[in-house]
């Protein structure tokens, strides 16, 4: 399979050009074999290269972050505010005078 960019139908530019905002461009290393799985899928799901590298990286992201949220939800429910339970301590003491 070729890896070439194939031509825009509109300008005969190569490349994807309808960008509507500027967007940094990045330089991945691939194996072939990857790469022809990433482009039969975008080609399957009517997108492009870049626009299905997106989404991937997006969700994973998306995933990491709630994955990391609900790590954080459970290590805090044990938890007690700064100071402990210096204040129901403290009331306690207070009850026995």
């Amino acid at each position: 399979m070729s890896h070439r960019r194939a031509l825009c139908p509109t300008s005969g530019a190569k490349g994807y050009t309808g960008y509507t905002r500027p967007v940094a461009k990045v330089m991945v290393s691939l194996p072939d074999a990857l790469l022809d799985e990433i482009d039969a899928e975008a080609g399957r799901r009517g997108t492009t290269r870049s626009a299905l590298l997106r989404t991937f990286v997006d969700e994973a992201l998306t995933r990491r972050s709630s994955r990391r949220a609900e790590r954080i939800t459970e290590i805090m429910k044990g938890a007690t505010p700064h100071g402990g339970n210096a204040l129901e301590l403290l009331k306690r003491e207070r009850q026995r005078r």
